[in-house]
């Protein structure tokens, strides 16, 4: 889980798949946080990428690094409304806090439930990491 959370904040941004009634979202994101022992994703209620995820939880992420591997997450998103869930993803990255403050109607954080991740480069095997 940890090597994930790594590689996706090594990318610094990476790419976010949801579904819109049967058509495919794909956004850049950058908010990746391991938190309670799960890995959490931010967003802000207000947008389409929040209501996609609560109408069909199931999502994928996309990244590559400068050195040519990239991973492929598929997972559940599950939301979390706790305080205490969206305070450590603030603290994690303040820079939001122009947007966002935990309990504020807003600030919305979800974690990753079943998630299959795997690693790929074109000169080594795949590495999957489930959790």
């Amino acid at each position: 889980m940890q090597r994930v959370v790594d590689y996706l904040k090594e990318c610094g941004t990476y790419y976010l798949a949801t579904d819109e009634g049967g058509q495919p979202r794909v956004r850049p994101f950058g908010t990746i946080h391991l938190f309670e022992g799960k890995v959490y994703l931010q967003t802000g209620k207000k947008k389409a990428v929040s209501q996609q995820m609560l109408a069909n939880p199931r999502i994928e992420i996309s990244a590559m690094k400068a050195d040519g591997s990239w991973i492929r997450v598929a997972a559940t998103a599950v939301e979390d409304d706790r305080v205490e869930a969206q305070e450590s993803m603030l603290e994690a990255y303040p820079d939001l806090r122009r947007m966002y403050t935990p309990g504020d109607g807003n600030t919305q954080v979800f974690y990753l439930k079943d998630a299959v991740a795997t690693i790929s480069s074109f000169t080594a095997a795949p590495v999957e990491i489930r959790f």
